[in-house]
C-alpha cells in the first residue's frame, strides 16, 4: 500500500555470508553486487489509502499544527522519567515492601545456539529454547469447585485462591492451603480507554508475560479527538525483557499524551516517542559492578516497539521491530493492508530481493530481528509513516503472538471481527483467543483503535 522503510544494509554478503567492510560495493569472495540490498529511506510521507492502487498525498492536515514548545524539529523529545524513578505499587494500590522478591530466573539457552549479542551482523535473536509446554498455574475459575461456606477464613483483605477458593495467598505468591501457585498480574492484562483498548495474555508456553502496552485517548489544540496505542515485545534472549516492554511503553505512552496536546504533528511526536521509549530502556541497563560479577552473560534489556495515532483525518504508525500495524476497513470488500514492515532478516531477505515472502518466512533465522530497542541496539533506526483513510475502518496493533496465526492482511481482517470499530474490548478479547486456539506459542498482545477517532466519551458498546 505504501513505500514502507527498508532494511539496513547487513554486513554480511547475502549470498555467501563473508563479512564486509563499510563501502564495500562488491563481495570480495563472490563477488556479490551489494547495490542490491535497499538503504532505509527517510520516514515515508503521507499516504492516501482509499482501497484502490495507493498515491502519494499532500502531507497535509486537518489541523494547522503549531510548532511544540519543547521539541526542535530534530528528533529530540523533552527529558522523560524513567521506570525505575516512578514509586511502585502492588495490584491493591499499596506500596511495596522494601525488600523486594528476587527477580525470575532467565531461562536458559539452547546449547550452540546463537548468542542474542549479533553485532556483526546487526541481528538478534529473540527466540530462546523453550519447554515444550509449562503447566497452567490455576485452573480455570469456571472449572474450580464453589467454595464452602467457610471460604471467608481468608481473612480480610487477604487474597484469596483462584484454584481452591479457600486458601490464602502468601507474600510469594503461594497459596497456603493447596500450594498453588497464582497468576501474575501481567499473565493477562486488559485496559479500555474510551474507544481504543487492547489485551495481552502470557500465552500457553511461556512461563510470563514478556508483553506490554499503553493505550489512551486525548485532544488537539483544536479540540479534536487523538486516540494513542503503543505495544512493545519484550526480546527474550535478554536480560528482564519484561522491564524493558514496561518501561518502553510507559515512556512512549507519556511522551505522545504529552506532546499531542501541545501541538506537535502526530508523525513528529511518534519519532519523539519512540526515542523516549530508547532512552527508557537504555537505563535498564546500569546495574551495580556485584550483579556483573555474580551473572556475568547477562545482556542489557531489550524489547520492540509497534504505536499508532490516530485523528479525526490521520492515522500515523512508528516502529522498531517486528511487531505490526494493520488496516482493516469497516467494508470488508475494500482490501485491508498491513502499514508496517520488519526488521527482520526475512524481511531484509525479500527486501534484496534473495527470497519469497514465503520462503523466508519459512526459513527458521525469518524472526531474527534487526532492530530493537536496548543499549546494545546496533543503530536505532524509528520508523514513522502516515496514511490518510478515506473511509472509517479500525487499526490493529499487534505483537508476533498473534500476526503468526494471521499473518497477511486478509488473514487479519477475516479474524478481526464486523462490529471491532464499536466493540474494541470485545474484539481485542477474541483475537487473542484466535491466537490461543492456534497454538499461543508466544505472549499475545492487540490493540485497537477505530478510524476515524470518534468524539472524546465513545467507547465500546
Amino acid at each position: 500500500m505504501s513505500q514502507m522503510p527498508q532494511q539496513a544494509p547487513v554486513s554480511k554478503c547475502p549470498s555467501c555470508e563473508e563479512p564486509l567492510e563499510p563501502g564495500d560495493r562488491f563481495c570480495g569472495a563472490c563477488g556479490y553486487d551489494l547495490s542490491v540490498v535497499p538503504a532505509p529511506p527517510e520516514d515515508s510521507p503521507t499516504v492516501v489509502m482509499n482501497g484502490a492502487a495507493p498515491g502519494l498525498g499532500p502531507a497535509r492536515d486537518e489541523v494547522d499544527w503549531p510548532t511544540a514548545r519543547d521539541s526542535d524539529g530534530q528528533g529530540r523529545p523533552a527529558p522523560v522519567h524513567a521506570a525505575a524513578e516512578l514509586p511502585g505499587t502492588d495490584s491493591g494500590g499499596s506500596p511495596l515492601p522494601s525488600q523486594e522478591p528476587s527477580a525470575p530466573e532467565e531461562p536458559a539457552r539452547e546449547p550452540g545456539r546463537e548468542s542474542a549479542q549479533e553485532h556483526s551482523s546487526g541481528v538478534r535473536l529473540d527466540r530462546p529454547a523453550e519447554p515444550d509446554e509449562y503447566p497452567l498455574q490455576a485452573p480455570a475459575p469456571r472449572s474450580a469447585p464453589e467454595p464452602a461456606a467457610a471460604a471467608p477464613a481468608a481473612g480480610a483483605g487477604g487474597k484469596v485462591c483462584v484454584a481452591c477458593r479457600a486458601g490464602r495467598v502468601d507474600r510469594d505468591g503461594y497459596c497456603e492451603n493447596c500450594g498453588h501457585a497464582q497468576p501474575r498480574e501481567r499473565d493477562h492484562m486488559e485496559q479500555e480507554s474510551g474507544p481504543v483498548a487492547a489485551v495481552s495474555d502470557r500465552g500457553l508456553r511461556h512461563h510470563r508475560n514478556e508483553d506490554a502496552f499503553s493505550v489512551g485517548c486525548t485532544a488537539l489544540p483544536d479540540g479534536a479527538p487523538a486516540t494513542v496505542a503503543i505495544v512493545c515485545d519484550g526480546v527474550s534472549s535478554a536480560t528482564r525483557p519484561d522491564d524493558a516492554s514496561l518501561a518502553a511503553s510507559r515512556a512512549a505512552g507519556e511522551s505522545l499524551l504529552g506532546a499531542l496536546p501541545r501541538g506537535t504533528h502526530p508523525q513528529q511526536a511518534m519519532h519523539d516517542a519512540i526515542l523516549a521509549a530508547s532512552h527508557a530502556v537504555n537505563a535498564l541497563a546500569a546495574e551495580p559492578a556485584t550483579a556483573r560479577e555474580q551473572a556475568p552473560h547477562q545482556n542489557a534489556p531489550a524489547c520492540t516497539l509497534v504505536g499508532a495515532v490516530v485523528t479525526a483525518g490521520l492515522l500515523v504508525v512508528g516502529w522498531v521491530g517486528d511487531s505490526r500495524v494493520y488496516w482493516v476497513p469497516a467494508d470488508r470488500a475494500t482490501p485491508p493492508a498491513r502499514l508496517t514492515e520488519d526488521d527482520s532478516w526475512a524481511a531484509q531477505m525479500v527486501a534484496a530481493g534473495l527470497m519469497s515472502e514465503a520462503e523466508a518466512y519459512a526459513d527458521e533465522r525469518a524472526h531474527a530481528i534487526t532492530g530493537w530497542l536496548g543499549a546494545d541496539a546496533y543503530e536505532l533506526e524509528p520508523h514513522t509513516a502516515s496514511f490518510k483513510p478515506d473511509r472509517p475502518g479500525v487499526v490493529v496493533v499487534c505483537t508476533d503472538g498473534l500476526w503468526n496465526y494471521a499473518e497477511s492482511a486478509q488473514e487479519m481482517a477475516e479474524a478481526t471481527p464486523l462490529d471491532a470499530a464499536v466493540r474494541p474490548l470485545h474484539s481485542a478479547r477474541v483475537l487473542v483467543g484466535h491466537a490461543l486456539d492456534g497454538g499461543g506459542h508466544d505472549n499475545v498482545t492487540v490493540a485497537l483503535l477505530p478510524f476515524p477517532a470518534p468524539p472524546q466519551g465513545a467507547g465500546s458498546a
